[in-house]
C-alpha cells in the first residue's frame, strides 16, 4: 500500500520512507512511525512522518507485517 493517504498511516506501523537527502536517488529507509507530521488528508508525494529513531521523511510504502 502506498503512503499518500493519511488515514492509512498510524503510529506503530512499519513503513518505507524517503529521507530529504535521498529524494534524488529514491533510496528507502525502513522504520516504525512515531508521529505523523502532515496535516492534510492526503499528499501526492507521501505523508511526512517521524520514525521512532527520529528520522523524518515521506512514506512511500506501508510494509505489511508478513513482509517485515
Amino acid at each position: 500500500m502506498n503512503g499518500t493517504i493519511r488515514s492509512a498511516i498510524k503510529a506503530g506501523l512499519t513503513v518505507d520512507i524517503v529521507l530529504k537527502q535521498d529524494q534524488r536517488t529514491g533510496k528507502l529507509t525502513r522504520g516504525i512511525v512515531k508521529d505523523i507530521l502532515t496535516n492534510s488528508p492526503n499528499h501526492p508525494h507521501g505523508i511526512k512522518v517521524r520514525l521512532t529513531d527520529g528520522q523524518v521523511g515521506r512514506v512511500k510504502q506501508i510494509v505489511n507485517e508478513s513482509q517485515a
